[in-house]
């Protein structure tokens, strides 16, 4: 019997010419993982950080995390993302704030069959959540997005926002750092049509007045504060600790991603919340996935103010990473490495 074992490593370049920079592609598989999340379709063990010193370390000296999962339905896949996040980076050596590498396992023999790429698929998923959120939970006209951060991640959050929802007219961001908000309207004013880009001097600013509102920073300290949030607004959260507590008390609806795992996380304000005694769970209004199959109803009317937080699901990966792999497979895209001819020890 040949014992011989390769598996396929596909690059940046590889994963974006198999559609890993389309973001309604991307959106529309994210969608399906929420649905199978919410039916139970998936095996999701908890996420696990590696890092130097406690949860505040990871805004100064970052953090890795192991995300294992696996999803059922059509994707029939199991894998890990291994995604490192170092805030020093674009700074100090003009690299990505987060890299990371996704393995997928043979269903039969569980040995890797592919490694690839999962910086770019990690960015877009995460910017895809919130396209899926905001196609449930935004008002149906919503004209302006407030955008807090302007870093390679909420990028992705206005591709996947102006994805679904087309009338977006207006984009504010405000950055800590004004040239870099000026980099980021340059660049994203090339992809963006028809749309307005707006440089404002705080995250009260881009708060204030928006119908949608993205906070995605590495914050150590709450930015946004309850008087700030209009009603009607749909308020989401993408890093850790970025608002006071009463911002998320004042919500009409509260809706999560999968709330054991925000728990066991930890860093962001619902969870420190809990850990504080001051939230009660029941006030969850639902997981994502139950608004996506219908078995609650979303946005209800235009003056709810209604907060989502994801953690992030490793499932989330290894489903567009599934995707990706067979449209390379197709393409024949990648390299093979060769594991071993025979292996040492059977």
């Amino acid at each position: 019997m040949d014992s011989n074992v390769d598996l396929l490593f596909l690059s940046q370049s590889d994963v974006e010419k198999c559609g890993g920079n389309n973001i309604n592609f991307i959106i529309d598989i994210i969608e399906e993982v929420i649905s199978l999340h919410d039916k139970k379709d998936y095996v999701l063990p908890t996420k696990s950080s590696l890092r130097w010193g406690g949860i505040d370390a990871e805004t100064t000296s970052g953090r890795i995390n192991s995300m294992p999962g696996f999803i059922g339905g059509r994707f029939q896949s199991s894998g890990i993302k291994w995604i490192s996040s170092a805030p020093n980076n674009p700074f100090k050596y003009n690299l990505p704030r987060a890299a990371g590498l996704i393995i997928l396992n043979n269903p039969d023999t569980l040995l890797p069959e592919v490694v690839m790429d999962g910086t770019l698929i990690s960015a877009m998923r995460t910017g895809a959540v919130s396209g899926v959120v905001t196609k449930h939970l935004a008002k149906k006209e919503s004209s302006i997005l407030g955008l807090v951060g302007a870093g390679v991640q909420n990028r992705t959050q206005l591709m996947a926002i102006k994805a679904a929802c087309q009338t977006i007219k207006t984009v504010k961001v405000a950055d800590l750092n004004i040239d870099r908000a000026k980099d980021f309207c340059e660049d994203m004013k090339i992809a963006m049509k028809n749309v307005t880009f707006e440089i404002v001097d705080s995250a009260e600013l881009a708060v204030r007045g928006s119908d949608i509102f993205v906070t995605a920073t590495v914050t150590e300290k709450p930015i946004v504060q309850k008087e700030w949030v209009d009603k009607g607004s749909l308020h989401i959260h993408v890093g850790s600790h970025e608002c006071e507590f009463d911002v998320i008390e004042q919500a009409d609806k509260i809706v999560v991603d999968d709330w054991v795992e925000l728990k066991h996380r930890g860093v962001e304000t619902i969870s420190i919340m809990y850990k504080e005694g001051k939230f009660d769970p029941s006030n969850i209004y639902a997981e994502l996935g139950t608004i996506v199959n219908g078995k609650k109803l979303g946005r209800e009317n235009d003056d709810e103010r209604i907060y989502f937080n994801s953690v992030g699901m490793g499932i989330e990966d290894v489903a567009v990473a599934k995707c990706i792999y067979d449209i390379s497979k197709e393409k024949q895209l990648g390299q093979n490495l060769n594991l071993w001819s025979s292996p040492s020890f059977v």
